[in-house]
């Protein structure tokens, strides 16, 4: 039995190949389409999982290749680094990194950390926005996107569109909360859409990369982006990994796919 019986009465299915398993999965999982408390369903996914997560999707083959590329990338980019902070404390005052806890290898949360690209009220005006836009309030409940972000600043919105604003996740590479390639980040009232996708999806560290941004990015819809995740990781090989990185770079450069 699915431990998603145990919140809504019956089996469900579904933004996760790799060597976790999860049984009695059908040839078309579903959406989670009932919000649960999410305290409750991390907790009973990882309870449902217990031993399946002896290590993340790719071993230290993978971690090494991370930390390899995280260091080198770092050094590399340090000039571009410091020139976006310095723009941004300059642009828009306030703090120059945006911190937002994510569900990460095992259920586990942390703090994914981007470049700032938001007025620092955000979440103040994006309430009174959607309150006051329902066509909005609709996109953003399907989404979790929005196509005119009323956060977002002017530097904020070329950073997104050149996805400069995700260099920080470097480090989160060298901390071990994610990895050059995987699934896309997501919070914990996202993982409950995925219903058991969600085992793979936590038997992996997310990716800074991963085939949705190869794969028309924002363009994509939500239960697309879903099973390109599971895809990536039921069919997971290093080889795989590489030809991800390498198309990555062109999939960034068509500015209007992004986010």
């Amino acid at each position: 039995m699915s431990v998603f019986s145990s919140f809504g009465g019956s089996t469900v299915e579904q933004t996760g190949g790799g060597p976790v398993v999860v049984s009695e999965r059908r040839s078309e999982p579903r959406l989670l389409d009932r919000k649960f408390g999410s305290k409750a369903f991390l907790l009973g996914l990882l309870q449902s999982g217990s031993g399946k997560y002896s290590k993340p999707i790719g071993g230290h083959l993978k971690r090494a290749f991370d930390l390899l590329v995280a260091l080198a990338a770092v050094v590399a980019l340090s000039p571009l680094l410091c020139l976006i902070a310095v723009s941004l404390r300059l642009a828009t005052g306030g703090p120059v990194i945006y911190r937002h806890r994510r569900v990460g290898y095992g259920g586990r949360s942390f703090d994914c950390l981007k470049f700032r690209t938001m007025v620092t009220d955000g979440d103040a005006v994006l309430e009174q926005y959607l309150k006051d836009n329902p066509l909005a309030a609709e996109e953003w409940r399907r989404t979790r996107k929005l196509t005119r972000d009323p956060r977002v600043t002017e530097l904020g919105y070329f950073l997104r569109k050149t996805s400069l604003d995700e260099l920080p996740q470097l480090f989160n590479i060298l901390r071990g909360d994610m990895s050059c390639v995987g699934p896309r980040p997501v919070v914990v009232e996202e993982l409950e859409r995925y219903g058991e996708l969600a085992h793979d999806y936590c038997g992996a560290r997310p990716g800074v990369t991963g085939l949705w941004q190869i794969s028309g990015r924002s363009l994509a819809s939500y239960e697309e982006r879903v099973q390109l995740d599971s895809e990536y990781l039921r069919k997971w090989s290093f080889a795989r990994d590489i030809s991800i990185l390498v198309r990555t770079l062109p999939a960034v450069l068509k500015i209007e796919q992004a986010a």
